[in-house]
């Protein structure tokens, strides 16, 4: 048998992978990598930094046999089934108490799942959401483990030396039992497509309705990220708008209007529902990106119904500011939606996530991280068991200031032919969650009406049924 040499090993050497091992290696630790596909193993090995500690194997049982105990090895291959059959090939040639790690985009239940079962082999199971891309896994993603607590403090030294840090701190940390990781992940994914939908309905409105060169949006989204609404994905927005393509013209205008998903958001949407959670502003990004999808539907029915949108007659600098203050409330809003959906989902499965933890982790590294979660995580540290955080003085005191403005100018979109999905779920989320007394008393008289649901009274307790007259 091989001398157990290295610290921790990846199954699957594709860019995030390699990535991963390469950016751990630079930390100091030794690190083994296991991909069939020769060609990719000589490729990590050759990216090392010199003086660092990387090998590449092709068989599993190399990898396995030089591995300290407990044996820490992770996974990035495709979610499902070849997660599982990766698993089967593992358990054969480890021993008790080794550490299995899923990467991946795996949906939290299949986690469950696999703790569980692989708890009766006497294995350890941890599920984790990694966010950065590829970038971020060479110099520091956002980490989300859960799972197996007594499996933490073994892969805890190495995952915080290549976490993204923020004022020194890493951005990781162990966020509850179960499939706790990859539920955090999977909610970051889904605020990630409300927020990014927001951007483009922004976009829309800018380019479209107030006619700003690419040029113009350039600035004006240079000076959003160095204000309020700093974060990846208005920087990345940025510098979107001055990309040309090789004929010098710019690719954005370029780019097909057809949206792809990997199915995260998705399952966002429908988990919400399972919980009874609502998350409009998500759900109607995911939609969008749907509708986007009928591109051929789409150009014939414009034709049919002679649809447009119209130039605003708003002056640019007023349009700039509204458009500011909409996607600033959107993005609260998505990430308010986000939130209350991981609290409620922490305490309906028991998988006691730590709130402060979930903002403190998106701060750096991950492609929501913004300086509102830096807001967040005051509101968590200071309460803990927020249920929703439009509830707070924090989150109303950066409301305030910018709701008539997002009124007016969805107001106007509307007027225009402007289908601002996510921007109006996001205005009808919030004006019915600070609505003291909501229509739905009529909604319980026609259930109660055809179908004897019953309904509860204003002025009385207890529960009633009336036999209506026609």
């Amino acid at each position: 048998m091989a001398t157990q040499l290295y610290d921790f090993g990846m199954i699957g050497l594709g860019v995030m992978g390699s990535n991963f091992l390469l950016n751990m290696a630079d930390h100091g630790f030794k690190v083994i990598g296991f991909d069939k596909d020769l060609a990719k193993g000589q490729a990590f090995e050759k990216a090392a930094t010199a003086g660092t500690t990387v090998k590449s194997v092709t068989a599993l049982e190399d990898m396995v046999q030089q591995l300290s105990s407990p044996r820490r090895i992770m996974m990035l291959v495709p979610a499902g089934k070849p997660v599982d059959d990766v698993i089967e090939s593992l358990i054969p040639i480890l021993n008790e108490g080794d550490i299995i790690i899923d990467g991946g985009n795996s949906h939290f239940t299949d986690t469950l799942r696999r703790v569980n079962y692989l708890q009766t082999k006497g294995l350890r199971f941890v599920g984790m959401g990694v966010s950065g891309g590829e970038e971020g896994a060479r110099k520091g993603p956002s980490i989300m483990p859960g799972g197996d607590k007594t499996a933490y403090p073994h892969i805890q030294p190495m995952l915080e030396s290549v976490a993204a840090k923020v004022n020194g701190e890493p951005c990781v940390a162990h966020l509850g039992n179960a499939g706790a990781g990859h539920y955090v992940k999977m909610v970051h994914n889904g605020i990630e497509y409300a927020i990014m939908e927001q951007i483009s309905e922004i976009y829309e409105l800018l380019k479209w309705g107030g006619n700003l060169t690419n040029e113009e949006m350039y600035e004006v989204f240079k000076k959003w990220n160095e204000g309020d609404l700093h974060s990846f994905l208005v920087e990345i927005t940025r510098d979107i708008f001055l990309q040309k393509d090789e004929d010098g013209t710019f690719l954005l205008d370029k780019i097909l209007d057809k949206a792809g998903a990997k199915g995260t958001g998705k399952w966002t949407s429908q988990d919400a529902l399972d919980l009874g959670i609502p998350i409009p502003s998500i759900d109607q990004a995911v939609t969008m990106r749907n509708i986007s999808s009928n591109k051929n539907f789409r150009v014939n029915a414009a034709a049919l119904y002679g649809t447009h949108r119209k130039l605003l007659t708003i002056n640019k600098e007023d349009l700039i500011q509204q458009a500011h203050d909409a996607l600033l409330f959107g993005v609260i809003i998505a990430y308010t939606q986000g939130l209350s959906m991981i609290a409620k989902a922490s305490e309906d499965l028991q998988m006691e996530i730590p709130m402060d933890k979930v903002v403190s982790v998106w701060r750096g590294g991950c492609i929501i991280r913004s300086s509102l979660l830096t807001v967040f995580s005051k509101v968590y540290s200071a309460q803990p068991d927020t249920e929703n955080i439009l509830s707070t003085q924090e989150i109303a005191e950066l409301i305030k200031p910018i709701l008539l403005t997002t009124r007016t100018i969805l107001a106007t979109a509307i007027a225009n032919g402007y289908a601002s999905g996510s921007l109006f779920a996001s205005l009808s989320y919030f004006d019915a969650f600070t609505c003291a007394e909501m229509p739905t008393n009529m909604v319980q008289a026609q259930r109660d009406y055809f179908g004897a649901h019953t309904y509860q009274r204003k002025d009385k307790e207890g529960t009633f049924h009336t036999h209506w007259n026609a």
